[in-house]
């Protein structure tokens, strides 16, 4: 691929010499970010850098989960977090979701409401069941549903599933194409006139005006750090790290029992049917450190225990065969909730989804777009 100092003048001109708004990121974060600022300063240039020829994060690669949270997952969060800042967090996921429909439709990314339900096969159900009353209400403040959470143990017999025992359906999560959400909100951006750069990757925050990437350098006014897992590089000193997700899928399989989609192990583990297929990720806690990374590998040893779980206990009674693996590189740190500030003079970032950029990531993005001048 050409340097920029290799470009026409034209080229230069049109794309390349200066920017009002750069965002460095084509993911969920970025593209909402740029479509917001188009629409807050519609003659305004506004740049998009990308080092992949797709998303390279997790914004195409995720399991197209709409989560808010489980009961599990949130009595975890309130060991580590205030109250007010887990359901906080809640909110900002339910209210992403809702942005999301908003501003592509369901349509266009096909949303469907399902519901959800977290599996156990240990002590850790009483434990949710005691406090459902509790996240009821919380969650009743925030969705306005009424009983999100209930026990349904029909679905496991329904299922086939095996080595669980007991399940909580969760009313208020869904799922959609993770395909068909990239691609519209991209045509959605270059329909408002965003200018998408692929195949440039940043390298180096070199002033308040200037990035270094690997074809030249671009200078901006403003400049929009939207990488998620990959922004250590650029906010040292934020608590941000990336996290490799590794996932599955069969090949279709006939008369799939079940749909919506399944957590377990306190979200650690999750499944859902996608086209009669299963797709099936998770086990990062096997291996936190080798998983605290962004290389885009399948580990044996993550990839070994997903099919061993698949076959003990998901489809422990079908035939399947796996089709192919891949993994994604999200952005998690000790608080689940997003950074969305101005880190300097003309500088700001949205990253830390915390592995819910589905139903976070275009609310992240409206919010920067608000933040900057």
């Amino acid at each position: 691929m050409l340097t920029f100092n290799q470009l026409s003048y034209w080229e230069k001109q049109t794309y390349i010499n200066h920017t009002d708004y750069l965002i460095i990121g084509s993911g969920i974060v970025g593209l909402s970010s740029a479509i917001y600022i188009k629409e807050r300063f519609p003659g305004k240039k506004v740049t998009i850098i990308e080092c992949g020829y797709l998303p390279t994060g997790a914004s195409s690669k995720n399991a197209g989960f709409s989560c808010i949270g489980s009961p599990s997952e949130l009595l975890d969060d309130l060991n580590t977090s205030s109250e007010d800042e887990v359901f906080k967090t809640v909110e900002k996921r339910w209210q992403g979701l809702l942005n999301l429909r908003s501003l592509l439709g369901d349509d266009k990314i096909d949303y469907q409401s399902n519901g959800s339900y977290e599996l156990f096969s240990d002590n850790s159900f009483q434990k949710s069941v005691d406090k459902l009353d509790y996240l009821n209400q919380k969650l009743e403040q925030i969705t306005k549903i009424k009983n999100v959470f209930s026990v349904n143990n029909s679905i496991i017999t329904n299922s086939n599933f095996k080595r669980f025992s007991k399940a909580i359906a969760h009313k208020a999560e869904g799922q959609i194409d993770t395909g068909l959400m990239i691609n519209n909100l991209y045509k959605l951006a270059i329909d408002k006139d965003v200018i998408i750069l692929n195949g440039i990757e940043a390298l180096e925050i070199l002033s308040e005006s200037e990035l270094s990437t690997n074809k030249g350098r671009i200078d901006f006014n403003k400049l929009l750090i939207c990488t998620n897992g990959f922004a250590k590089q650029f906010l040292p000193q934020e608590d941000i790290n990336p996290a490799r997700a590794q996932v599955l899928i069969t090949k279709p399989i006939h008369n799939l029992k079940f749909k919506g989609i399944f957590h377990f192990n306190e979200g650690f583990y999750y499944f859902r049917n996608i086209n009669n297929r299963v797709l099936f990720g998770g086990g990062r806690q096997l291996n936190t450190k080798g998983e605290t990374t962004t290389k885009f590998e399948n580990t044996d040893q993550i990839t070994s225990n997903l099919e061993r779980l698949l076959h003990e206990q998901i489809l422990p009674t079908t035939d399947f065969e796996i089709d192919y693996y891949w993994s994604g590189i999200m952005g998690v740190g000790a608080k689940k909730s997003p950074i969305v500030k101005q880190i300097s003079k003309n500088i700001y970032c949205g990253v830390r989804l915390g592995g819910m950029g589905v139903a976070i990531g275009s609310l992240v993005g409206k919010e920067l777009a608000e933040l900057v001048k």
